[in-house]
């Protein structure tokens, strides 16, 4: 499951361009000036990450034993968020993300609010059109009324909190598209995560559909993808797990939210909002999140993404674990594809987040 290089690179070199593009300008700042910051902020090298000590070296060797005992492609990463430490097995694959992605959208979003771009209080109305496909509560709200009105923030947190696809696409169109996400981690330097599309796009393409908004209602979209002929279908899923249009790797989402949870993405007040928001995510009970002991928090988000012949692809869990004296890591397991029953992969999450529980604990140093 490895990404093409020239891809890779594309996505850099365009990612780098969004970044002046998206960039602002200081009062009385010329063009030249303007330009000359930016190309010195891009090319400061990130500092080396910190050099595992024996307790995280002893935890990265459990996470491997998890990951290696489990009967499918996964990539596990822990950061411990004080100082951007990251225990991991596969730590630098790219797997499917599916709704993993609604993360990045909420955050560009609350940074585009911060920059005057939005105001999350800004009316909006979803009608038939602006429907996607799978999980989308808020069509019950549009069958029933013919419309639903409501502002940005709300969006924001059904696409968190319940992970609506229409909330979440309908936001990800307000606030540029996925260009405008893909300079949002560029310039935060948000690396091994790449965002793809929205999800009328993203999942017609895997089932090797092109998108029609008739799919939008009732089993449309059930029906059409079941006229797909199986080769054609085939070769759409294989190529998606082959080269996701979506991919991440867990190291690369388990520093981002560390950045997220440290402060460093965004301001505190949205930080806060951000963080909030994440605990009440409702979806993924069983997940990372079955494994969190009393007096600990946890703020996650999951994605789940297609099922074919006997394969599920993108079956994922991402978050932030506080402990009860406000030690926080972040958390990230995103399984490619397997074959295992829901009760094994709920086992495998649980025990990733237990490892970290017990680190905690045993841990010599007091502070974190």
């Amino acid at each position: 499951m490895r990404r093409s290089p020239i891809l890779f690179l594309t996505v850099l070199i365009v990612g780098a361009f969004l970044v002046l593009a998206t960039s602002v300008s200081t009062p009385g700042e010329t063009p030249e000036e303007f330009e000359r910051r930016v190309m010195a902020a891009a090319s400061q090298e990130p500092p080396p990450p910190p050099e595992l000590d024996a307790a995280q070296l002893a935890l990265q060797e459990e996470l491997r034993g998890i990951g290696e005992r489990f009967a499918g492609e996964l990539g596990i990463a822990v950061t411990r968020v004080s100082d951007l430490s990251t225990m991991a097995h596969n730590g630098g694959e790219p797997f499917p993300q599916q709704s993993v992605t609604k993360l990045w959208v909420a955050l560009t979003a609350l940074d585009l609010a911060e920059e005057g771009g939005l105001s999350l209080d800004e009316m909006v109305t979803i009608r038939n059109a602006d429907l996607t496909l799978f999980y989308q509560p808020v069509r019950n709200i549009v069958k029933a009324r013919g419309a639903f009105t409501s502002d940005y923030r709300d969006l924001l947190t059904r696409a968190i909190t319940q992970s609506d696809n229409t909330a979440n696409d309908r936001l990800l169109r307000r606030i540029g598209g996925p260009q405008a996400v893909e300079a949002f981690l560029r310039r935060n330097r948000i690396s091994g995560v790449q965002f793809g599309t929205d999800e009328r796009s993203k999942q017609s393409e895997i089932a090797g559909l092109e998108w029609r908004q008739s799919y939008s209602t009732g089993n449309a979209f059930y029906e059409a993808r079941d006229r797909v002929p199986e080769e054609r279908r085939r070769q759409a899923f294989e190529t998606y797990l082959a080269d996701p249009l979506d991919g991440a790797s867990a190291a690369g989402i388990s520093e981002a939210l560390a950045k997220l949870a440290r402060g460093d993405l965004l301001s505190p007040a949205s930080t806060s909002f951000m963080l909030d928001t994440l605990k009440q995510t409702k979806s993924g009970p069983r997940r990372l999140k079955g494994g969190v002991p009393g007096g600990w928090e946890f703020g996650h988000k999951t994605g789940t993404g297609q099922y074919f012949d006997g394969v599920q692809s993108g079956y994922n869990d991402v978050g932030i674990l506080t402990a009860p004296d406000g030690t926080q890591y972040t958390i990230a397991v995103l399984i490619g594809q397997t074959r295992t029953s829901y009760a094994e992969r709920f086992d495998m999450m649980q025990e990733v987040t237990r490892s970290v529980v017990r680190y905690h604990e045993g841990r010599q140093d007091p502070v974190a």
